[in-house]
């Protein structure tokens, strides 16, 4: 299996991240495929932003679909995630609906907790964009700066580990998940010291990309996830321009 690990913002130090945590837990015969966007935000933290990665997923995913079997969209509000699925072929597996899915499974009720408060709306509504606002607990955030979003989870971990507790005894979930792509590799970190399941994101992501893939399901070709109808461009990126126009 070759999965791409997609992230729609512009920081190495962040997919390096990622990529550490998911090859933890990847199968002998799963190969991850890190890539970094070469334009767009450093970090994606509101709606605008999440807009613009989105489309600069879809732009990289025009680009290498032909090369893998799947992608992992790897920034936790799942920017572009249905639209990819519309368009492309493969499996697009949304880090932050891994997360959730997996902590479904794990207990009743999940908590997210992350590491700035600019990220809560953009989040909450990607809970209600997945269906699952009955099952979410809540979403805390971090107040106050940070010094460096490549080291965000070293500098907040304690604070971090706090918030997730209180969002247990406050929020009764039984679930935590530690979210936003600077906070890959966490979980393990600090499972230990919360007394309920943590779920690593991007970990979710592939384990899932791999059950998907090994399920060997097609595209589809009826409903609102057929590819659209080939529709004249202009300006768009060569290959998603392609994509989009039924040339490729």
């Amino acid at each position: 299996m070759r999965i791409l690990m997609l992230n729609p913002n512009t920081t190495p130090a962040i997919t390096d991240r990622l990529y550490q945590a998911a090859v933890e837990v990847t199968a002998p015969d799963t190969v991850l495929i890190p890539l970094t966007a070469s334009r767009g935000v450093p970090y994606i933290a509101t709606r605008a932003e999440a807009q613009i990665g989105g489309a600069v997923a879809l732009e990289m995913l025009a680009e290498q679909h032909r090369n893998v079997d799947a992608a992992i969209i790897a920034a936790f509000g799942d920017p572009g995630l249905l639209a990819a699925r519309e368009l492309f072929d493969i499996p697009v597996i949304g880090m932050a609906e891994a997360a959730m899915l997996a902590a479904c499974m794990l207990g009743r009720s999940f908590a997210i907790v992350t590491f700035a408060s600019a990220l809560g709306p953009w989040y909450r509504e990607c809970v209600e964009m997945h269906g699952l606002t009955g099952r979410c607990a809540g979403i805390r955030m971090l107040d106050g700066a940070f010094r460096s979003i490549s080291d965000v989870q070293e500098e907040k971990e304690e604070l971090l580990v706090e918030l997730a507790n209180r969002a247990v005894t406050e929020l009764e979930a039984d679930v935590v998940i530690l979210a936003g792509a600077p906070l890959a590799g966490l979980a393990k970190k600090v499972k230990s010291r919360i007394p309920v399941p943590v779920v690593d994101q991007v970990q979710a992501a592939v384990k899932l990309a791999e059950s998907v893939l090994a399920l060997g399901t097609s595209k589809a070709t009826a409903g609102t996830f057929r590819r659209p109808a080939a529709k004249p461009t202009i300006g768009l990126a060569s290959e998603l321009q392609r994509r989009i126009e039924h040339t490729d």
